[in-house]
């Protein structure tokens, strides 16, 4: 938030000075009130031990739209540590994933313990600030990491920004990504559809720095933080993607864009788009943009 500056323009001009909170537990306590809304993360628990022998006690858990664990860490300003102790509580939940399930089913019931989503294991770090090493350093990392800057303005305003967001593993070239895409099309043997599937998967990753793909059973996320769109696997003749994006917002168009809040359906996200040409890929952009702007 260094760049951002923020007026009150009721009555005059006056600018908003950011600030930051009193206390670490201030920063702690907004955002696990407000957890699922600010990052899109269901909360579990505060303060979690992990027991005698570890020796210490988590910020916040929690479980994000696509199932994956997530360890919240805080700092109030900046704080070099913040990075190293995210990653030993991390590695910490990885070798206890029957006592988070167990921690799941009982707060979230059983059908979200039996969809935890132990392949990108996430850690989120919200702080004051972040120096270049700390950017740095969770790129070097072959882990879900994220590190957000956050500032209060006046006595009702929170500012989040994402500085920096890794997903874990190997990174995936161009060409290993087409291949993916081909091989979740190849069941409908439509040659088309692989090449629309394609086409949406670079779109959907250039969009920005930070664009994390996770891949579920039912669908595939495309995530800053939060999902911004999620793509189901392709149908004979359409390709369905769901934004973050409020159908409010759209000038609906029957066979492209349709209102699916209320709506059961795989994925995250009130707008459901239909593709079926690449001409409909290009049409999307703007609601693709939108979506990731969004979150």
């Amino acid at each position: 938030m260094s760049a951002l500056r923020l007026f009150n323009t009721k009555g005059g001009v006056t600018e908003v000075t950011p600030r930051l909170a009193e206390v670490e537990a201030d920063v702690q306590g907004l955002v696990e009130a407000h957890m699922e809304t600010l990052l899109g993360v269901r909360f579990l628990a505060s303060e979690y031990s992990t027991g005698p022998v570890h020796g210490g006690r988590i910020d916040s858990l929690g479980l994000d739209e696509n199932g994956s664990p997530v360890i919240v860490e805080y700092k109030r300003g900046v704080d070099a540590g913040v990075i190293n102790q995210g990653l030993f509580y991390l590695r910490w939940l990885v070798d206890h994933r029957a006592e988070f399930e167990h921690l799941v089913r009982d707060r979230l019931g059983g059908t979200a313990a039996s969809q935890v989503l132990w392949s990108g294991p996430r850690l989120i770090c919200i702080a004051g600030d972040f120096t270049r090493y700390d950017v740095h350093a969770v790129r070097e990392h072959r882990r879900s990491i994220d590190l957000v800057r956050y500032r209060l303005f006046g006595n009702d305003l929170l500012g989040l920004e994402t500085v920096a967001s890794v997903s874990g593993g190997t990174r995936v070239t161009r060409q290993a990504r087409r291949q993916t895409v081909a091989r979740a099309a190849a069941s409908v043997q439509n040659a088309s559809m692989a090449e629309l599937a394609s086409a949406v998967d670079e779109a959907l990753l250039g969009l920005g720095d930070g664009v994390n793909r996770v891949e579920r059973k039912m669908y595939r996320a495309y995530q800053r933080l939060r999902n911004f769109a999620c793509v189901c696997p392709p149908q004979r003749s359409k390709l369905l993607v769901y934004l973050k994006v409020d159908p409010k917002d759209v000038d609906l168009v029957p066979g492209f864009t349709r209102d699916v809040s209320g709506l059961g359906h795989h994925g995250t996200g009130d707008l459901e788009v239909q593709l079926r040409t690449p001409r409909d890929v290009e049409r999307a952009q703007d609601l693709f943009r939108a979506s990731y702007a969004a979150v």
